[in-house]
């Protein structure tokens, strides 16, 4: 029997964000529910005005709907894992689906692992089926890690596309309010570390992504920046965080878009700085295998 025609996985719970997506949610949650694993998802919908909620509730009243007034962005993540009994959570965001079978090929990876927090999938970009820019990273990552890791470590993840252990997730807090959403990964990512969990990548995973159209690219580009430097100076030693906040003055595009998260940036360093913890050793070890390729990679530029 393979994985995919074996009956429902008891191990592993989804939990969607969404906002002003209904009809790529819908298709999603159809995907999901269709999924050989049968696993519970919960939606949390940021605040939508389009209907999302009220489509939900009438096409899939076997989901958990969450259904906030304001957008909480990447919290709402949060809320979801709170909802769930399970002890792996798939994230998945409404214009990415879960290749049948990757959820249970997950849930077997962590138990055998149980120092293993994070397996990140191997992306695929649709129509098309192409690998997104950012697989050849995963695949070729200098992250030193474990030697019983299954797969490439990893210093941070990629939350659409992961599955992570929910006694990590909560060990640390969950995602940052203060971040809302747009590389947020980063910060749970370095806390993870510090408590000497892993995280990897597994080409066995699959999630597929059609980005949707309903998004604004500045604004994202803006917090993008801005949660850079946050995370920067919240936990790298003081050189590697200088190094790295030159290099973005240096090649970020001179534009408003820039500046609005420059300027934010600024107006959170007293928050930052006094909740400034650096990394021990081991992990910002991870962080420090990562500049180099962070700064030639083509796939995390600031563009929009």
């Amino acid at each position: 029997m393979t994985a995919t025609e074996a009956g429902p996985d008891p191990r592993v719970a989804v939990v969607v964000i969404t906002h002003q997506r209904r009809e790529e949610l819908l298709l999603a949650l159809a995907r999901l529910r269709a999924l050989p694993e049968q696993p519970p998802v919960v939606v949390v919908d940021n605040g939508s005005g389009d209907g999302t909620a009220a489509a939900v509730r009438e096409r899939f009243p076997e989901v958990e709907l969450i259904a906030s007034r304001e957008n909480l962005g990447a919290i709402g993540r949060n809320l979801g894992v709170a909802r769930v009994h399970r002890p792996y959570v798939a994230f998945c965001d409404d214009d990415t689906w879960w290749e049948p079978g990757s959820l249970r090929t997950a849930a077997d990876v962590l138990d055998a692992h149980p120092r293993l927090a994070v397996l990140t999938a191997r992306i695929l970009v649709e129509p098309g089926g192409t690998e997104d820019p950012i697989v050849p990273e995963l695949r070729d990552s200098p992250v030193p890690g474990a030697d019983w890791l299954p797969g490439p470590a990893l210093g941070s993840f990629l939350a659409g596309a992961s599955v992570l252990r929910r006694e990590a997730f909560d060990e640390v807090g969950g995602f940052c309010e203060r971040l809302w959403l747009g590389g947020e990964e980063e910060l749970l990512a370095a806390d993870l570390a510090t408590r000497r969990w892993e995280l990897c990548y597994l080409p066995a995973l699959t999630v597929h992504h059609q980005a949707s159209r309903a998004r604004d690219p500045h604004k994202r580009r803006s917090d993008g920046i801005r949660n850079t430097l946050w995370t920067t100076w919240l936990r790298r030693p003081l050189r590697p965080a200088l190094s790295r906040t030159a290099h973005l003055l240096r090649t970020l595009p001179r534009d408003r878009v820039t500046a609005a998260g420059l300027l934010a940036a600024v107006r959170g360093l007293p928050w930052v700085l006094r909740e400034r913890r650096v990394l021990p050793p081991h992990a910002e070890a991870r962080f420090a295998a990562l500049d180099a390729v962070q700064r030639r990679s083509t796939a995390r530029r600031y563009v929009s």
